[in-house]
């Protein structure tokens, strides 16, 4: 029988990613839902590849677009999320959430009764709605798997382990393309140089947080939601040939060091085939000059001022990561936009979160998925209000 999947963000690079694999595997697997923003054209052509009866287009001009586009077609196209019930009339064996910003927190949450397994890749859903999404992973006993390299990685090592056995988790970063830049020379740093990750093909968002280690941050908030352990225990290094993944000291005086190519599918392949060991993957042969020379080292906080952000959160989940999220997200279109400096962005981002209006929020916790949304909708207002000042 043919295992039942639902992409949503399917025409993002982890949803391209997923159909791939998928596609080497077509005979056992019946792909019942894909997802998009805008890109329609692309959209179309994963349904018309993979026989996609249902279509989500959540821009509603694109929406339009599409319905009229293809009024006389077989395939169903829709613009919310919420027309799940209509379409899975029972439990599909995998969910990909991969949709970017918070707007993927809504339908991961709402999914997770409709799947027996959920990967997600959508950081700014665990980070934000961690609670919730346990929540209902508990009610619906619903297999949660992280997508993320680095998260995938702790899971995988995790393996017949006990998180309480876990003494230190050590997160690798690749210090972006300014890793080896003088710092006096950050404010000039140009938004072409910044997009340029020197190891990973991403979005523009993700590529400056990557160049800020403002995406590390998220991971290691990320980790501390997933496997439910300290921040105290978990640590970023630094790791230019992003080679190796995730390390983990257990109490017991093992280290596990977990290594792979520089690809998003090998974790996806991973999280998809979980308990299927005869699946195999082409991967290419164990870099052993890499393993000679891995030049793990300590971030410079100088550089990386984002770092230093980790002794602001709070240990138990609360609202103040959606104000950071939200706050991170407007500074970083603000770069994009030529309205800041590379080295003010995250100067900036720790002067707002640092303020007794954003502050208050460590001590209030997500109650429903309303109260991030909203939330989020306000900061940003805010932050906008407040362009001017900076």
């Amino acid at each position: 029988m043919k295992k039942k999947i639902a992409i949503l963000g399917s025409t993002g690079s982890i949803g391209e990613n997923t159909l791939k694999i998928i596609k080497s595997d077509k005979k056992n697997f019946d792909v019942v839902l894909i997802s998009t923003n805008k890109n329609i054209n692309r959209v179309l052509k994963q349904a018309k590849e993979f026989k996609v009866k249902n279509i989500i287009i959540s821009d509603l001009k694109s929406f339009q677009k599409a319905k009229l586009k293809f009024k006389n077609s077989k395939i169903k196209i829709f613009n919310k999320f919420d027309i799940f019930n209509k379409v899975f009339k029972k439990k599909n064996d995998f969910i990909m959430c991969s949709i970017t910003g918070l707007d993927g927190l809504q339908p991961t949450i709402e999914s997770i009764k409709h799947t027996k397994n959920i990967l997600i890749a959508n950081k700014e859903s665990i980070i934000c709605g961690w609670k919730l999404i346990k929540k209902e992973l508990i009610r619906y006993k619903t297999k949660f798997i992280p997508v993320d390299s680095e998260h995938f990685s702790i899971w995988s090592l995790l393996e017949n382990n006990k998180i309480s056995n876990i003494d230190k988790i050590y997160i690798t970063a690749s210090g972006g393309p300014f890793l080896k830049l003088p710092k006096n020379k950050f404010k000039k740093i140009q938004i072409k140089k910044a997009l340029k990750h020197p190891n990973w093909k991403m979005g523009k968002k993700i590529s400056i947080d990557s160049a800020t280690l403002m995406n590390k941050l998220f991971e290691v908030i990320e980790a501390k939601n997933i496997f439910n352990i300290d921040y105290k225990k978990i640590f970023i290094l630094v790791h230019p040939d992003s080679y190796v993944h995730a390390i983990i000291k257990f109490k017991d005086g093992l280290t596990k060091i977990l290594i792979h190519d520089t690809s998003m599918k090998i974790p996806i392949f991973n999280a998809i085939y979980f308990n299927d060991k005869n699946k195999k993957i082409s991967s290419k042969e164990i870099d052993l000059k890499k393993l000679n020379s891995l030049n793990l080292m300590k971030p410079d906080i100088q550089k990386f001022p984002a770092i230093k952000i980790l002794k602001l959160l709070p240990n138990k989940s609360s609202l103040f990561e959606t104000i950071l999220i939200s706050v991170n997200d407007e500074i970083v279109n603000l770069f994009l936009n030529k309205k800041i400096s590379f080295d003010r962005i995250v100067p900036t981002i720790i002067g707002i979160i640092k303020s007794k209006k954003f502050l208050k929020y460590k001590r209030i916790y997500p109650k429903n998925l309303n109260n991030i949304i909203e939330l989020n909708k306000i900061v940003r207002f805010k932050i906008k209000s407040m362009v001017y000042k900076i």
